[in-house]
């Protein structure tokens, strides 16, 4: 089974909304990608589709006096299409993106490894990456995931019936924080990857491949019981990580090497 689905004419979908994007904002995309739980690998038959992009404008949209919006408004550096009942299509302009690098963001480093590509240049993507292994802070990533493991264990899975998504919601940031213990770079995206370099086998292995069995074949909204094998695993890594957050480095990039990246990548990339 493809643990990654899009179907072929959701693909098209999106396809079409990027190029619409590119015509109506005349900006050029350099990639775009799954970000939800079908790039994570675990999506319900009823997921929608969360494409995600980084754009860029022509040069002059970033040295005008004036910006170009309405009265009142800042220049915006994200692109938004209103959500419909399956497609949910936004994106970050570059500078924005940048900016974001330099703050150590993971969810953009996820984007960039996400499995699923619906479009990419692939010279803008590797100076991309190299620019976020740079500057990637292993502490402030770990914070990242420990407060989403945090918060989504507190809001969801404290009863006895759950729902099944939720436990996938906290393992999966519970993982990474482990990966980013043992690991030099990054975590991936992609959940199984974290499973086989972190649970390759076992009772508790078992018991999430059996969860992500459920998942796969269910709908968003479907709940069960609290699966003991996984709820005393979670229970006791966020006790632990509560009680002795690990020593990381910070990540330090250069910021004048960021600054160059953009002006090169907008002679390089920008529309024509």
């Amino acid at each position: 089974m493809d643990i990654h689905p899009i179907a072929p004419e959701k693909r098209a979908a999106v396809l079409n909304e990027l190029d619409r994007i590119e015509r109506d904002h005349d900006v050029r995309i350099l990639m775009a990608c799954e970000s939800g739980s079908r790039g994570w690998g675990f999506s319900s038959p009823d997921s929608d589709y969360d494409a995600r992009f980084i754009y860029v404008h022509r040069q002059p949209w970033y040295l005008t006096v004036n910006e170009v919006t309405g009265p009142g408004q800042a220049q915006r550096d994200v692109i938004e299409l209103p959500i419909d009942d399956e497609l949910d299509v936004s994106g970050w302009d570059l500078r924005k993106a940048l900016r974001l690098v330099s703050k150590s963001n993971p969810t953009l480093s996820e984007w960039l490894r996400s499995p699923i590509v619906y479009r990419q240049d692939d010279a803008a993507v590797a100076s991309l990456l190299e620019a976020v292994n740079s500057f990637h802070s292993p502490l402030g990533s770990w914070w990242h995931y420990f407060n989403m493991a945090s918060s989504n264990f507190r809001g969801y899975l404290r009863g006895e019936r759950v729902r099944t998504k939720k436990y996938l919601y906290v393992l999966r940031p519970l993982l990474a924080c482990r990966w980013i213990e043992c690991e030099p770079g990054p975590p991936p995206m992609a959940f199984e990857l974290l499973l086989d370099r972190l649970l390759p086998k076992g009772e508790l292995r078992e018991a999430i491949d059996q969860l992500l069995v459920v998942k796969r074949a269910s709908a968003e909204v479907t709940d069960g019981p609290r699966v003991a094998a996984i709820s005393e695993y979670i229970e006791a890594e966020l006790a632990a990580m509560t009680a002795r957050a690990p020593t990381l480095p910070v990540g330090i990039g250069d910021a004048a090497a960021l600054d160059q990246l953009f002006r090169r990548m907008l002679a390089e990339h920008a529309p024509r």
